[in-house]
């Protein structure tokens, strides 16, 4: 599955790119791009995918994003229905590895960092502890100039490095070879899947939106992601029901055909299989926070 070649406009007389969008969603289309990623999520909420990681993202959330991994931030569905005073905000920094320098992270004071961004390569959520911790510095870097840039992203960068609760969210055997002819499949695959997931989708269905017989797509589509079509499925339809949840608007028998369930022990099975909790112990966990 081919994700599209993000090109970061490269800034005349600057080491990296640095930028603030507020927009009415974020950028949906499965991309990749050289430069490592460093995101703060100011305002917004959706689903996120990070190499073959499937979850929510939402306001507050901090995210390093290796280079050439693919991903996509999808925003819910209010987001593209021109709400007024409805956008999602994100202060973003793309960098190159080397842009310090070939020789920078060799320092023996920069080892953790080096290791840090080899992480990245697998996609990396940081936790809220040290996130409450960098935010003021990710919203300072926007409006700094000259060698300040640089001291407040290698500050960040240290901070984020000595955490030790990040979360590695793509797996380690996810990989980037990518296929030139297969560079529109996968976005097709995932903008049927999220604007129908709350209906039966056959995989006769979803394989011509990939121009693939059923077998075809079936090998294809475990071939890619290392999961079954019904396991994203499974993880798009859970992922609805925990927003819904966390947002306390509906009863959990509402939300399980909200989500696309018919069956209500199908829907507390499958929750508690990918979730580890009851929709009504999730709902708890929240609502006590």
């Amino acid at each position: 599955m081919r994700p599209q070649l993000l090109l970061i406009p490269k800034v005349p007389n600057l080491s990296f790119s640095l930028r603030n969008d507020i927009v009415p969603y974020f950028h949906n289309k499965w991309h990749y791009h050289t430069e490592i990623e460093l995101i703060y999520i100011v305002r917004g909420e959706g689903t996120q995918f990070i190499g073959d990681n499937i979850s929510r993202f939402s306001k507050g959330d901090i995210l390093l994003i290796g280079s050439n991994l693919p991903h996509y931030w999808r925003c819910d569905d209010n987001y593209f229905q021109d709400i007024p005073g409805l956008s999602a905000e994100a202060n973003v920094a793309h960098f190159m590895q080397d842009f310090w320098g070939d020789d920078f992270l060799e320092l023996p004071e920069n080892i953790a960092i080096k290791t840090l961004l080899k992480k990245s390569q697998r996609g990396i959520l940081i936790d809220a502890a040290t996130a409450e911790i960098i935010k003021p510095f990710l919203e300072r870097i926007i409006t700094v100039s000259g060698a300040m840039r640089i001291a407040l992203l290698l500050q960040i960068l240290d901070i984020i490095a000595g955490s030790q609760d990040l979360t590695l969210l793509s797996s380690a055997t996810f990989h980037t070879n990518y296929n030139q002819s297969e560079t529109e499949r996968l976005n097709d695959i995932y903008s049927y899947t999220m604007n129908n997931f709350k209906e039966k989708i056959s995989l006769e269905e979803i394989a011509s939106t990939g121009c693939l017989s059923v077998n075809s797509f079936c090998r294809y589509f475990k071939s890619q992601t290392k999961k079954t079509f019904s396991q994203f499925l499974m993880e798009i339809r859970i992922g609805h029901a925990c927003k819904l949840l966390i947002e306390n608007k509906l009863t959990v028998s509402k939300i399980c055909t909200e989500s696309g369930f018919n069956n209500f022990s199908n829907f507390n099975r499958h929750f508690k299989l990918i979730s580890k909790q009851s929709p009504l112990e999730y709902r708890k966990t929240f609502a006590n926070k």
